[in-house]
């Protein structure tokens, strides 16, 4: 079974560098809980992170690829470098993908960690641009598909392809192995 990845404080956990939720009520994430397909993780608290703790942004004309390299930083409002933490984090959630076979990811929009189409651009004046965050970015570059909390949808359309894909393989498997037994 196919494991999906989603980020901590959509599934209610006050992981949130405020130390709140944001809680995502969906039958399909319910339907995985019972199915057993959930990996619940929050790479900022993997990497070390405390909560609460101050915001943190990819600063400004960076990108999560220039972070993972080094050559980037992520940084609180008071300009410390937390991007050690971040790449920590992001390396966690990579391992922890890994090792349960996650296909598909769901991460919380926007955040320098999970982000997958748009973070914040680096001056805490609110504003976003288009871009991945660091977790996204590498479990992306794995080969995890990774989805936001309003692509809930896309994300079930997708998990049930490849299982079709996978379904359809191992039957090919069956029937090569049967002819070759005959």
């Amino acid at each position: 079974m196919l494991k999906v990845l989603v980020s901590a404080c959509l599934m209610g956990r006050r992981v949130r560098y405020d130390g709140q939720a944001k809680t995502v009520e969906d039958n399909a994430l319910d339907r995985w809980r019972a199915e057993g397909r959930l990996v619940v993780h929050c790479p900022e608290i993997a990497g070390g992170l405390p909560v609460p703790r101050p915001p943190a942004e990819i600063e400004p004309g960076a990108d999560a690829d220039a972070v993972l390299a080094g050559r980037a930083r992520i940084l609180t409002p008071d300009r410390e470098d937390v991007s050690d933490h971040f790449v920590a984090g992001a390396r966690a959630a990579s391992a922890t993908a890994r090792a349960h076979g996650v296909a598909v990811a769901i991460l919380k929009e926007s955040s320098p960690s999970c982000g997958s189409l748009e973070v914040y651009d680096g001056t805490f004046g609110g504003r976003k641009v288009p871009g991945a965050g660091v977790t996204a970015r590498l479990l992306a570059e794995q080969g995890v598909a990774v989805f936001n909390e309003n692509q809930i949808a896309e994300a079930v359309a997708h998990l049930e392809g490849l299982e079709r894909r996978e379904d359809s393989e191992s039957g090919a498997r069956e029937d090569a192995e049967g002819r070759r037994e005959r």
